[in-house]
């Protein structure tokens, strides 16, 4: 039986479950109040009546909390353990929780030293009239932090994680599949799990409505029951004078599983996706350039990665602290998952009320790698739309050149295109002049800004690109998009090293093509002989 080779055809015909769901979540709970010195010396000096703002009065209330939690330990019979340098505290909680038999509750508490922000005091001179006074600023120490993991029965396993040390603030992390899970149990829909995600449901529809509902109301009243269970290093009157937990989030993943009936059919269609992708705009690079412009002072890398554990490849974009990772999962599925560290990357919020838009990016950016990938594999194009691309236009009373297929910066010009498909804000002139000069081999300030724009208005007169509406940016339309893999990779797969064959005769890397050319030009020659023309 054969195997479709096409990665747009594996993904339309042999997909048994597809299933979209957040996956893991890392919130910050912290006191909005309490993350400035300001805040901490009100708190000290107004709330709790102190004379002075200094941080030796925070290590009673250290104290106090590390006693609350070393009291709940011994009351509910909990483990407390010290983690090791290095150890990796999931797989010492996983034996914990084996030997967990409660629908509910804390089974173990760990504990580790880490570097923490924190506040410390240091004396201020005041320059009119020379006296000195505490003055809290930020610093970093090495504290102890208490790590809770639990088991919920709406939401699964999860770890709470405390500061021993003022601020106080915690780290909550939760899974969607395990909530979803959690979900499926409770009302009676029998399902088949994968580590992390799930390989077969008896109801496909009802598991993708379980995960869509999964949202920042419910996570948050999950955070708070936990909150209230576990000790807290703040009193009620704390809380009731406005010194209350809030939620962000600090990481999340948002994950596309798509379960294949055939396990030899999912090899295939990563070896595929792999080897379609290395070059995806630039041929002769593994690692490309990520093409949003980079401002003095932003995050990076922005590049394509292919990296293996063991004998796992797994594809990984890179942007600015988000990453687009694929990979096959355990022989079953294809994992696709953007993970998102910091939302203002996207203009958005860390608040946890913010999550709809946290989704909306996540989920669209796995949707957009797929249909490149996919695309790429598709790239059919016919003669009058290879006509459109490589002669001139007039659109509107507006003539447009060519985008000569021999053209070397229009070349530059279509390998760059399929890169900024996956921007999710699009692209301007300026974010395309370093990377363009790149490709060419230029200095970016030879390149005149009055030529992006030229190239620019051939790009959208030729329909490879089109204005967002009431701004100067720049999407890739989805012509745009088959016409760029399809004439770049002609170009970069098929001429380049086929005339390298051709014109350097036996002596190329692939001989195959330059023998069979060997073989016609001695079949000519005889050809000529034979007729007696003269050569």
């Amino acid at each position: 039986m054969s195997i479709a080779h096409s990665v747009a055809v594996i993904l339309r015909k042999h997909v048994g479950l597809e299933v979209e769901c957040i996956d893991r979540m890392y919130l910050n709970l912290y006191v909005p109040r309490l993350q400035y010195g300001s805040g901490v010396g009100h708190f000290l000096r107004e709330h709790r009546g102190y004379p002075v703002a200094s941080s030796v009065l925070m290590a009673p209330i250290s104290r106090a909390f590390v006693a609350a939690i070393e009291a709940f330990v011994r009351r509910q019979r909990i483990p407390l353990i010290v983690f090791a340098k290095g150890q990796r505290k999931d797989d010492v909680a996983a034996q914990y929780r084996a030997w967990f038999r409660r629908p509910e509750g804390v089974y173990l508490v760990g504990k580790a030293q880490e570097k923490i922000s924190v506040f410390r005091t240091r004396k201020r001179r005041d320059p009119i009239s020379g006296r000195c006074s505490p003055e809290l600023f930020r610093s970093t120490a090495m504290v102890n932090q208490y790590y809770f993991y639990g088991v919920d029965r709406h939401f699964g396993p999860f770890f709470l994680k405390f500061s021993s040390y003022f601020p106080y603030s915690a780290r909550l992390c939760l899974n969607g599949h395990e909530y979803a899970k959690c979900q499926l149990a409770r009302a009676g829909v029998s399902y088949v799990g994968l580590d992390n995600g799930f390989q077969s449901c008896a109801d496909p529809e009802r598991l993708q409505a379980i995960c869509d509902g999964l949202s920042a109301q419910k996570i948050e009243a999950f955070a708070r029951k936990w909150l209230a269970r576990l000790p807290r290093p703040f009193s009620a009157a704390d809380e009731a004078a406005g010194y209350r937990y809030d939620v962000s989030i600090l990481q999340a993943e948002f994950s596309l599983t798509q379960v294949l009936r055939r396990q030899d059919t999912g090899h295939v269609l990563f070896e595929e996706i792999i080897r379609e992708n290395l070059d995806l705009g630039r041929p002769d690079r593994v690692q490309l350039i990520f093409d949003r412009r980079v401002r003095r002072g932003a995050p990076g890398p922005f590049r394509t990665r292919v990296i293996t554990y063991g004998v796992s490849p797994s594809l990984h974009v890179d942007y600015k602290h988000s990453t687009i990772k694929q990979y096959h999962k355990e022989g079953r599925a294809l994992r696709t998952e953007t993970t998102i560290n910091n939302g203002r990357d996207f203009a958005i919020g860390k608040r946890l009320h913010n999550l709809p838009a946290w989704r909306e990016v996540g989920f669209q950016a796995n949707r957009r790698l797929l249909s490149v990938e996919s695309l790429s594999h598709d790239c059919t194009i016919g003669e009058a739309a290879f006509h459109r691309v490589v002669r001139p236009v007039v659109v509107g009373g507006q003539r447009a050149s060519a985008l000569s297929f021999a053209d070397p910066r229009a070349q530059a010009l279509l390998q760059l295109l399929p890169l900024f498909r996956l921007l999710p804000d699009g692209f301007q002139n300026r974010d395309l002049r370093p990377h363009l000069a790149t490709l060419l081999g230029q200095d970016p300030s030879t390149i005149r800004s009055g030529t992006m724009t030229y190239h620019l208005r051939r790009l959208r007169l030729h329909g490879l690109i089109e204005r967002k509406p009431g701004t100067h940016r720049y999407e890739v339309t989805n012509d745009g998009l088959r016409a760029a893999l399809f004439i770049s990779r002609v170009h970069a797969r098929l001429l380049r090293p086929g005339l390298t064959a051709v014109m350097h005769g036996p002596d190329a890397g692939d001989k195959t093509l330059a023998r069979h050319f060997e073989r016609l030009d001695k079949a000519i020659d005889r050809y000529i002989a034979g007729t007696r023309l003269a050569a």
